[in-house]
């Protein structure tokens, strides 16, 4: 029986270690997980029976294969959830499927909602060309934006910076309202200092032409056939994307795989190309040697080459070390409502603003986005109907003054910055709580420029396969993670070495405009 390390219970590794356990009963799977927790970035924290989503994940894809894997995980509800039945919404439902009100092991459709907060006005994002776009920006930013997207229709930029590809797709005067400030926010240094890679993963191929084309074509369009970010609906689970990973895990102990919590990996001994042995230590600092045939990693890249030692060349280690990263950290506050009107037209429980995500452009605040918990799914919070629990996201770098600075005194600045563009009031916080997390966003900077240089010593080790956001530096959707670990299985099932079709995933256009099926 060969022994299968997983390092990593994140989306990627534990969709690696359900498949290999489906098609192989031959291997041994055991899961290296460093933290205590189930779900990588994407899983829930809990705070005194509420819950926060680190991040926002919605569950959305154009691969039948990850849609059929969260489906055989958690199936589509067959009955309306809490707010469809007090609102009297209807929602199209799975026949067959499980009620919300009856099992957390569902997953709801919700209506996709997220919008930019600006000027104290909201915005839709994607930008849209509605005349309440053209009101809310005024007269004079109306045209200085119609001009500059026209000029940068013409005169196109060589794309060589993030900054390029931003005013390339909707001209200078937008790209400096909209998107200079927040990318400046999210990776801490100017787009003008950024791969263009990075807005090629993350936007893709929208831009205000095809925002426009979205808004005239609608009508015509098959289901599925959307730009990635205008899609209008995603699937969510009753209690946070934690909770499938949760069940994932369930199955994976049922089919005989080992998962070992608090197992920090922190040295690899390779071998005429191949791996020989891993140790992980605990948290109480003690041992543990593995010998596996194969290796599936999801731990960050920088510390899997350190790991390695002497054993990765020393240019490699030398870019390996200085990849950047941002770090995350996330406010929750738990109110007894928003000072923020509900001027959407859309119904909610307590009138509140129906936004999942809110991103916040305002250049005198350091928080980046607000995401109200309550519109993610009713059964995130406790008491729903009284209260309101929201998180406040920050982007920062591990010992910077951001993720230095005491819980206290944090939790303190940021409720007075949500209550100083007029989110909340401040006397109307009950709870409050926070949670860091560190290397959330692979960044693609710096010595980011040499990473081919690292892949390619990666891809000699022939029983190694980099899976997910941090194992291969990439900044992926959950389901393209979920897409390398289960693209990494079939590479190993079939004694390929070659590894591309694995790192090319979330690469190909084609992907980002076309359904897989």
């Amino acid at each position: 029986m060969q022994d299968v390390v997983i390092i990593g219970a994140g989306p990627a590794g534990l969709s690696a270690a359900y498949k290999l356990l489906k098609q192989n009963k031959n291997l041994n799977v055991t899961i290296l997980e460093a933290s205590g927790h189930i779900g990588g970035i994407s899983r829930t924290q809990v705070f005194e029976d509420n819950r926060m989503d680190l991040g926002g994940h919605r569950f959305f894809t154009k691969s039948k294969e990850v849609m059929d894997l969260w489906t055989e995980i958690m199936p589509l509800q067959g009955a309306p959830s809490k707010d469809d039945i007090l609102l009297n919404r209807e929602v199209e439902v799975n026949e067959g499927g499980p009620d919300p009100e009856a099992t957390d092991k569902v997953l709801l459709r919700r209506r996709r909602i997220s919008r930019i907060y600006f000027l104290k006005k909201f915005f839709d994002y994607p930008l849209s060309l509605k005349m309440q776009t053209f009101a809310n920006m005024g007269l004079l930013r109306t045209l200085n934006a119609g001009f500059g997207y026209v000029y940068a229709s013409i005169f196109k930029r060589p794309e060589k910076t993030l900054e390029d590809f931003y005013i390339n797709r909707f001209g200078k005067p937008l790209y400096e309202m909209f998107f200079e400030g927040y990318t400046e926010k999210v990776w801490g240094i100017h787009p003008s200092e950024i791969s263009p890679d990075w807005g090629a993963q993350r936007v893709k191929g929208l831009s205000l032409f095809k925002a426009l084309l979205n808004v005239l074509l609608k009508p015509f369009k098959k289901s599925g056939k959307v730009e990635t970010s205008l899609i209008e609906e995603f699937f969510y689970p009753a209690k946070g994307p934690g909770s499938l990973y949760e069940h994932m895990h369930d199955e994976i102990v049922k089919m005989g795989g080992n998962v070992e919590l608090h197992r920090t990996v922190n040295k690899i001994e390779t071998s005429e190309n191949e791996i020989m042995k891993i140790w992980a230590e605990d948290e109480k600092g003690s041992s543990y040697e593995y010998n596996p045939g194969a290796v599936f990693s999801s731990m960050p890249v920088k510390d899997l080459i350190y790991a390695a030692g002497s054993n990765a060349p020393s240019n490699v280690a030398e870019i390996a070390d200085n990849l950047p990263y941002r770090d995350f950290m996330t406010v929750g506050l738990l109110v007894d409502s928003l000072a923020i009107k509900n001027n959407s037209g859309i119904k909610t429980i307590s009138d509140i603003v129906p936004d999942c995500w809110i991103y916040v452009q305002d250049r005198d605040v350091r928080l980046g986005r607000v995401q109200i918990f309550n519109n993610w799914s009713p059964y995130m919070v406790s008491d729903y109907k009284e209260t309101v629990f929201i998180g406040l996201e920050y982007f920062c770098s591990e010992g910077d003054e951001l993720w230095t600075m005491k819980d206290s005194d944090f939790i303190q600045m940021a409720i007075e910055e949500v209550s100083q563009i007029g989110m909340i009031k401040k006397e109307s916080v009950l709870k409050s709580t926070l949670v860091r997390q560190k290397k959330a966003y692979p960044a693609y900077f710096g010595a980011y420029k040499d990473f081919d240089k690292v892949k390619a010593y990666l891809d000699t080790l022939d029983n190694l396969y980099c899976i997910g956001r941090n194992g291969q530096h990439r900044y992926n959707n959950m389901d393209h993670s979920i897409l390398t670990g289960m693209h990494a299985v079939d590479v190993y099932l079939s004694g390929s070495k070659n590894k591309e079709q694995i790192w090319q995933i979330n690469t190909e256009e084609e992907y980002h405009e076309t359904s897989k099926e």
